[in-house]
């Protein structure tokens, strides 16, 4: 097969899900498929370049948009799909592509334009709320945690009293911009052959959150993670020879980064507790550390080497976020090398960690610091609850076994396109 991915995301410099669109493609190489990875980089504009990494062929499209809040997002919508869908239906043609898959919220909808322009099947793999939230979180609050009501629209589609004047014009004018947005973009995605949510999370809210997927043949498939290279990454040496307790992440409200400190003062944990990871929450969070006299290290942002040897030698990891996790790759990583978790139940986490099984799962900042403190004192917890997570990732999240699904998924959109 001749595949082209289109994605918002790829390695060198990329979060979880550009690596997670790197192991797809360097699956479906290992397979014998012909891949075109096409990047999209909206900010500052340029020229279009191609380069390779890792043998594959990656095609940079670029476009510019305004360093403007809410103008930015439309020229990166409205204005980049047209523009983006014409330029990959030539790449279609050009390369004589089989299937085209989108891999997130910009370079999924022209995706689907693409294909359907072209006559060949689409698929599109959702990571996260875009479909059904503007700002693809589903959190609207001044504090960032409230989850949406039933509507699942983002703060400006919420119904607000009758007003009079411009300030009340123009809330309507971006209501309906808003409404029109979202539409736009479930339109899309119910024109895909098939739909891929990386989590039974995100598959369940956008059967109920977008009715009009319904006639959308819709796959629960996970990320691939490469166990093998991950575990070979994490033979290197031990960044602390004293055990130590870690979270990896984004510093923000809805990871519950803030709650860290509070959580290793309850648990009394007298391990030192390393913050891989920077964000708004940090200066926060040192004064906390400050306040509480615990052993809390800050490495900051560091590369995929680094975190691996990190996680892989912890003698557990936090994960204290309470926003909508779709599916963390952090939890996948953490558990295929057989490090004990400690989590909050939210979203897509019980895909990853089954309680009592392969993590422990808690509901509350007191449940949370009992389980870091039964985790520290537990050897034989911390054991049995490792090699329990790290024969799950291997059976579930393996990229063998994953790229292998979406390969069979390609298959079937072709051969019922063509029938």
């Amino acid at each position: 097969m001749n595949v082209l991915l289109a994605t918002d995301s790829f390695p060198p410099h990329c979060g979880g899900s550009g690596w997670s669109t790197y192991e797809l493609a360097r699956g479906l190489r290992e397979r014998g498929h012909t891949v075109l990875v096409v990047k999209v980089v909206a900010g500052h504009g340029g020229v279009e370049r191609e380069c390779v990494y890792d043998g594959l062929r990656v095609i940079e499209y670029h476009a510019w948009t305004p360093n403007v809040p809410g103008l930015r997002n439309y020229f990166k919508n409205e204005r980049l799909y047209p523009r983006l869908a014409a330029r990959l239906q030539a790449l279609i043609a050009t390369h004589s592509t089989d299937v085209i898959h989108g891999q997130h919220v910009l370079s999924a909808p022209p995706s689907v334009h693409a294909a359907r322009r072209a006559g060949i099947p689409s698929v599109v793999t959702v990571r996260d709320y875009w479909p059904v939230c503007y700002r693809s979180d589903l959190l609207h609050s001044p504090t960032g945690l409230a989850l949406c009501p039933g509507c699942s629209r983002a703060a400006g589609l919420q119904p607000a009293p009758t007003r009079i004047g411009v300030l009340h014009f123009g809330r309507l004018l971006l209501r309906k911009y808003l409404v029109a947005n979202l539409a736009g973009k479930v339109a899309a995605l119910a024109a895909a052959d098939a739909v891929i949510a990386v989590s039974s999370v995100i598959a369940g809210d956008l059967r109920a959150r977008a009715p009009e997927l319904a006639a959308t043949r819709l796959h629960v498939i996970p990320n691939p993670v490469n166990i093998q290279s991950l575990r070979r990454r994490a033979s290197a040496p031990r960044p602390l020879a004293e055990p130590y307790a870690l979270y990896v992440g984004k510093l923000a409200v809805n990871k519950g980064t803030d709650l860290l400190v509070d959580v290793i003062q309850q648990a009394d944990l007298d391990w030192p507790l390393v913050i891989v990871g920077d964000g708004p929450d940090r200066p926060k969070i040192e004064a906390a550390v400050r306040k509480s006299g615990h052993d809390v290290r800050f490495p900051g942002w560091i590369d995929q080497e680094q975190t691996t040897a990190w996680l892989a030698h912890a003698g557990m990891l936090i994960f204290p976020s309470r926003g909508p996790e779709s599916l963390s790759r952090v939890l996948i990583e953490a558990s295929a090398l057989g490090v004990p978790i400690a989590a909050m139940q939210t979203g897509g986490t019980g895909d990853v960690v089954e309680d009592e099984i392969t993590g422990l799962l808690s509901s509350s900042v007191g449940e949370l610091a009992d389980d870091v403190r039964r985790i520290r004192h537990g050897e034989v917890l911390r054991q049995r609850l490792g090699a329990a997570a790290a024969n799950r990732a291997v059976e579930k999240f393996d990229a063998v076994s994953v790229v292998g699904r979406v390969e069979a998924l390609y298959k079937r959109v072709i051969e019922a396109r063509r029938r």
